[in-house]
C-alpha cells in the first residue's frame, strides 16, 4: 500500500530565520509593517498626566469664569464650575464688545491663512522644483529673515500704514503678514521630498501649463503640508496680539484686542476676563472639531514615507 506525503508549503520550504542578535549575544526583536508596540502601565500614567495637564488650563479657564471675583481669588481657590457662568459670558460679551471682535478676528486669520497657503505653496514648488538663476541665494535670503526680530519692523510698518490711509483698519493687519518665511521654507521642504520630478516632467510631457500643473499635481501632493500649515497660521492670527494691539483701535478690535481691554481697567475681574478668554478659545475648538481628522492625517502623512 502506497502513502503520499503532505504537500509542502512554501512557508514548509523556507528556512525559519534566527532571531537577530546583538553584541554580547543579546536578541533583537523585529517589528514587521503593520505590527504595533503595546504600552505598559507605565506608558498609560504618562499619557494619562500629560492630557490632564493640557486639560487643565481650559477647565480652570471655565470654573475661573463661572464663580465671582472674590471666590476666585480666595485660598484655596475653587475646582468645581459654580452657577455664574452664563451672567459672566453675558457680561464681557457686552462690555468688550466681543460680537464684533470675533467678526473681525475671522476675517482677519481667514485672509491671513488663505493668502499663506497660497503664496507659500506657489513659492515652495518654485524653490523646491524650479530651476532659476539665484535661486540658492533667495532662499537664503527667505530663511534669513526668521532671524530678524518682527519688534523692528513695527515703527516703519506703523509709519507705512499710516501713509497709505489704513490706521486703524484691518488692511493694516491682513497686508502685513500674506505670506510669512516660516510657510515658505516648510512647503518647501515637504515639496522636495514629496512630489518628485518625474510626475512634474510627465505633466509637462502631457502637454500641462504651468498653472494645470500647480492645480493638478502639486495641489494634491501638498494638501497634508498645507492643513497643518493652514493650522498652524490660523491658530497664530487669531492669538497675535502685538500688532493689532498697535495697528487697530478700540473701536475696530480683533478678539486678542478686545481682552486686552477687559483687563485695562484698574481692578479688572478676572471672572470675567476668564469669560472673556472662554469666548476667545471656543472658535479655534471648533475649527479644531471640524478639520480635526484632517489635521492629523495631513501630520500623519508628512511623518511617515511610503
Amino acid at each position: 500500500m502506497t502513502t503520499t506525503s503532505p504537500i509542502k508549503t512554501a512557508a514548509d520550504l523556507t528556512p525559519a530565520r534566527p532571531p537577530a542578535t546583538g553584541s554580547g549575544g543579546r536578541t533583537r526583536l523585529r517589528i514587521g509593517a503593520g505590527q504595533q508596540l503595546k504600552g505598559g502601565p507605565f506608558t498609560y500614567v504618562a499619557l494619562v498626566i500629560v492630557g490632564l495637564g493640557s486639560i487643565f488650563p481650559l477647565y480652570w479657564t471655565l470654573v475661573a469664569a463661572s464663580h465671582d471675583q472674590q471666590r476666585v481669588l480666595d485660598s484655596p481657590p475653587p475646582l468645581l464650575p459654580g452657577g455664574r457662568l452664563w451672567s459672566n459670558l453675558q457680561a464681557a460679551w457686552d462690555q468688550a464688545h466681543l460680537g464684533k471682535a470675533i467678526v473681525n478676528s475671522v476675517v482677519v486669520a481667514g485672509c491671513i491663512t488663505v493668502a499663506t497657503l497660497f503664496f507659500c505653496t506657489l513659492a515652495g514648488y518654485a524653490f523646491a522644483k524650479m530651476r532659476f538663476r539665484g535661486r540658492g541665494f533667495l532662499m537664503t535670503a527667505v530663511i534669513a529673515t526668521l532671524t530678524i526680530p518682527p519688534q523692528l519692523s513695527v515703527v516703519p510698518l506703523f509709519m507705512m500704514m499710516s501713509d497709505i490711509g489704513w490706521g486703524g483698519k484691518l488692511e493694516s493687519v491682513i497686508f502685513p503678514t500674506l505670506v510669512g518665511a516660516f510657510g515658505v521654507f516648510f512647503m518647501r521642504q515637504y515639496l522636495l521630498e514629496a512630489l518628485p520630478y518625474e510626475l512634474v516632467e510627465a505633466a509637462k510631457v502631457d502637454g500641462a501649463t504651468n498653472f494645470r500643473i500647480v492645480w493638478s499635481v502639486v495641489l494634491p501632493v501638498a494638501r497634508p503640508a498645507m492643513m497643518v500649515l493652514g493650522m498652524l497660521t490660523f491658530v497664530q492670527a487669531w492669538n497675535d496680539f502685538f500688532w493689532p494691539f498697535l495697528a487697530l483701535n478700540q473701536q475696530n478690535p480683533t478678539i486678542q484686542v478686545a481682552l486686552g481691554q477687559l483687563s485695562a481697567s484698574y481692578t479688572p475681574d478676572q471672572s470675567i476676563v476668564m469669560a472673556g478668554a472662554l469666548i476667545s478659545t471656543l472658535p479655534l475648538l471648533l475649527v479644531f472639531v471640524i478639520f480635526g481628522k484632517q489635521i492629523v492625517g495631513g501630520i500623519m502623512s508628512g511623518a511617515v514615507k511610503g
